[in-house]
């Protein structure tokens, strides 16, 4: 795959998605970005505002497999992963490995911090590895494979937060905020009349990983490698390149994986804007979504308000370019 060619499927893919998503571009490019390096996405936003929709959509137009699964207290891990049932076939009893719905290539884990510890944790070893485990015996998932899951800010009551490992886990946090007004026009003229597109398949499965090798060898300079690394080691307090911010309301800052995404996202934005290299922007733009849950903040940050976007932010006008 050439990088016009790249780009061309990255367009194209925007603009079918347009035809039933209005606005929410940066969401939809952070999802991209997540599909094309193979990365999950934790995705938060107040109610009815499309996050159902776009992953949706998203796999349709990729004609990949889609499930999606509601998160409650109630939910166990064998309703994720499946379970073994016991068959009866000619007098002779056996059992049967039956699959859940994360055998898909899509899955939206919607309000994942409603279930309990025990049953988000089913996700981890799908997650990192690809692959579930049931009675000691494994079973790989479907390629490719991603988890997109969404989470609601404002109701914490009855919920459980995830665990620092599994949230860790995710390529992106990608915050999702209200339409413009102009944007809401549109939302009300397609939503409240007889406007029903129909999308259509841009490319499949194999073409998406085309895009994911192309990706990966985009060429990356040293002195990007460096720039990644300082913006990582600054988020961690006891480092001494971090400033006062995060000393004082950082406890512990971004993983080694917080680096991987760094890379890998900024090349697939590289790519998607014709360039086979990667800039220094392409890294500072896409900072936000690899790494604010990547930043555990301490209580004082909390009661003043302090949020990972703010430290992350003063941590970039830090470093000298």
């Amino acid at each position: 795959m050439t990088p016009e060619k790249f780009q061309e499927n990255f367009r194209l893919i925007k603009e079918e998605v347009g035809k039933i998503l209005v606005g929410q571009e940066d969401v939809l490019m952070g999802l991209m970005i997540c599909l094309i390096a193979r990365g999950h996405a934790l995705i938060e936003g107040l109610p009815g505002l499309g996050k159902t929709l776009m992953v949706r959509s998203l796999a349709q137009v990729l004609d990949l497999g889609f499930s999606r699964i509601q998160f409650t207290p109630d939910l166990m891990p064998a309703d994720i992963t499946g379970t073994m049932v016991l068959e009866e076939e000619s007098g002779r009893r056996s059992f049967r490995f039956q699959e859940g719905p994360i055998f898909s290539n899509v899955i939206l884990a919607d309000e994942i911090n409603r279930a309990t510890p025990k049953t988000q944790s089913a996700l981890l070893e799908a997650m990192q590895e690809g692959q579930v485990t049931i009675a000691r015996k494994t079973y790989q998932l479907p390629q490719p494979f991603y988890v997109f899951a969404t989470q609601n800010p404002i109701e914490m009551e009855g919920t459980y937060p995830l665990p620092e490992a599994q949230l860790d886990r995710f390529f992106f946090k990608i915050l999702i905020g209200y339409p413009q007004d102009f944007e809401m026009v549109e939302v009300l003229s397609r939503t409240t009349s007889v406007y029903q597109p129909d999308l259509r398949k841009v490319i499949d499965g194999s073409e998406l990983w085309e895009m994911t090798s192309l990706a990966r060898e985009v060429p990356v300079s040293r002195t990007v490698y460096e720039y990644v690394i300082n913006i990582v080691e600054s988020t961690r307090p006891q480092n001494p390149k971090s400033g006062e911010m995060v000393r004082r309301f950082v406890r512990y800052g971004s993983s080694p994986r917080g680096a991987q995404a760094l890379i890998l996202a900024a090349k697939v934005r590289a790519l998607e804007k014709g360039r086979f290299n990667v800039s220094l922007e392409d890294v500072q733009a896409v900072c936000l979504p690899a790494l604010r849950h990547r930043l555990i903040l301490n209580f004082e940050a909390q009661a003043e308000g302090i949020s990972p976007d703010l430290l992350i932010e003063d941590v970039l006008k830090r470093i000298v370019q």
